[in-house]
């Protein structure tokens, strides 16, 4: 199989923060088959090498002196189904958003907390995507992978993804070794809502089902009041984690700071705010040259406009320090730094 190579590639289009950076080359894997030939070609041999889905959990800091990998694989269906569940298989270039709109207008439901999360299919076990009290882990069968040293195909089960909070094997030991080109989700079909959440519960205030559509609806309707749209102002969504802490150091920083907003944990810590612990440290609407904390929610830094990585990550360490002085807590970046 020979597969176009393109030099000179703007990189714009494939990032939600719309830096403006190019790549020495690209190609678009639209296949598994272009994916597992990748190994052989010896146009890009021993030249760094980025898969990208749609870019909206990576910081690109500069022009990136490699090949940039399209991830474009299509395709979602029904594999299996029995008394108890669906498993449903999507290709990694699938739009995350259409992927869970289309399993509810197939009567599927389950991945609806998880709606308008901006990427691919095979972003989310990356990442383990988690939004309103899921996280996509929960749902995750299997995926299949190419090693892109040696294109061979090889799955993983839940235990080898060695997913936790927005984590996983291929954010660690698995960096930039593997292509994902599809994932398998189990969606039970006793399903059970959650709607506990409070903006989702508030939105669902009033309305007369609350079924997963209206779940759905919900999440997507606080989404949209509380993150900016990363097509109309770049972004990465959330762009730290939420700390974890133990009780011994949630109970005395709650005493210096009786007003920290905190998630308790089953295992006794405390999951923190970040968004909040930011706030506090007068972030909120400050930037650095184009690059700036959100106005309405300070977990998010967004583009204002010609920002560059290089501007976003330097925002991101002052954001850093900051929270680490004031409150002892070290915050953790979500995105890929590249």
């Amino acid at each position: 199989m020979s597969l176009q190579l393109l030099t000179d590639f703007p990189l714009l289009a494939h990032n939600t923060f719309g830096f403006d950076v190019r790549a020495r080359h690209a190609m678009r894997i639209d296949s598994v088959d272009a994916a597992v030939a990748l190994a052989r070609d010896e146009r890009i041999a021993g030249i760094p090498q980025l898969v990208l889905g749609g870019g909206s959990n990576v910081v690109l800091t500069r022009d990136f002196d490699g090949v940039a990998l399209i991830v474009g694989i299509a395709g979602k269906r029904v594999i299996a189904e029995d008394a108890d569940a669906w498993l449903i298989e999507a290709g990694a270039g699938e739009n995350w958003h259409a992927f869970v709109a289309w399993t509810l207008a197939q009567g599927m439901p389950g991945l609806e907390n998880l709606a308008l999360i901006p990427g691919t299919v095979g972003a989310a076990p990356i990442q383990n995507i988690g939004a309103y009290g899921l996280e996509m882990g929960e749902c995750f069968e299997r995926l299949s992978a190419v090693e892109l040293a040696t294109g061979e195909r090889v799955d993983f089960d839940r235990a080898a993804c060695a997913f936790g909070y927005r984590d996983s094997f291929f954010k660690r030991a698995g960096r930039g070794r593997f292509m994902i080109t599809s994932v398998v989700f189990r969606l039970p079909k006793a399903w059970t809502p959650r709607a506990d959440y409070a903006d989702v519960a508030r939105a669902l205030e009033g309305a007369s089902t609350r079924d997963a559509q209206a779940i759905f609806d919900a999440v997507v309707a606080v989404r949209r009041a509380k993150l900016p749209d990363w097509t109309v102002l770049g972004n990465a969504g959330s762009f730290f984690k939420n700390p974890v802490v133990s009780a011994q150091a949630f109970a005395a920083l709650k005493a210096r700071e009786p007003g920290v907003v905190s998630y308790a944990q089953a295992d006794g810590q405390a999951k923190l705010a970040a968004g909040w612990l930011i706030d506090q440290c007068g972030w909120k609407g400050r930037g650095i040259g184009g690059a700036a904390v959100h106005d309405r929610q300070a977990l998010v830094l967004v583009n204002r406009g010609g920002a560059t990585g290089a501007q976003v990550l330097e925002l991101a360490e002052a954001i850093q320090r900051d929270v680490l002085a004031r409150f002892d807590v070290e915050l953790e970046m979500e995105p890929v730094r590249v």
